[in-house]
């Protein structure tokens, strides 16, 4: 597999993205983890304490040393408040992504904005043949999020995931990808 080539750091007009660090786990359990209102469409189980998040933090540390998945911050550029993360999976070149915003901070096109900078990083990588993401067909916004970032549908996959903070139904998901 080869290793992205991924700066620690990187900014936007009105964002700043860092490589998640030990000293976020605080910010990153009150502004996002640990509200279940902003992990319902997520992979992961809202923390119920500071150590689920920190626990987290040392997954994020050693799969970015290993080339596997790199997560980002994202932070407001005038204050420096974190506001969401990015994640990225690298599967020898077919890339998985996902975000998550603090609820106080949806709707300011944010994630748009994080979607638009990191998708155009991804595709000057080498070896990256395909960006995608996978959505709850219930998740407008999100939806609205990667039509807006130039991500197309490409399908339904029928009963595709259990999300962790939903019922344990089978969900169906819209697969995005770049054109």
């Amino acid at each position: 597999m080869e290793r992205m080539n991924l700066p620690e750091s990187l900014e936007s007009e009105r964002l700043l993205f860092q490589r998640l660090r030990y000293e976020d786990a605080e910010e990153i359990f009150y502004a996002y983890a640990s509200k279940a209102e902003a992990t319902r469409f997520v992979s992961f189980a809202t923390h119920k304490d500071i150590k689920d998040t920190r626990t987290y933090l040392r997954y994020a540390k050693n799969a970015w040393d290993m080339g596997l998945d790199y997560a980002y911050s994202i932070r407001l550029k005038e204050s420096s408040q974190l506001i969401g993360s990015y994640g990225i999976i690298n599967e020898m070149g077919r890339i998985q992504f996902g975000y998550i915003l603090s609820p106080t901070y949806w709707g300011n096109g944010y994630a748009t904005e994080a979607c638009l900078l990191l998708t155009a990083l991804l595709k000057t990588q080498r070896g990256v043949y395909r960006i995608g993401s996978f959505v709850d067909q219930e998740h407008i916004a999100s939806i609205r999020v990667l039509e807006k970032s130039g991500f197309v549908c490409e399908g339904t996959l029928k009963r595709w995931i259990k999300f962790p903070n939903q019922d344990n139904t089978a969900k169906d998901c819209k697969v995005f990808v770049l054109p």
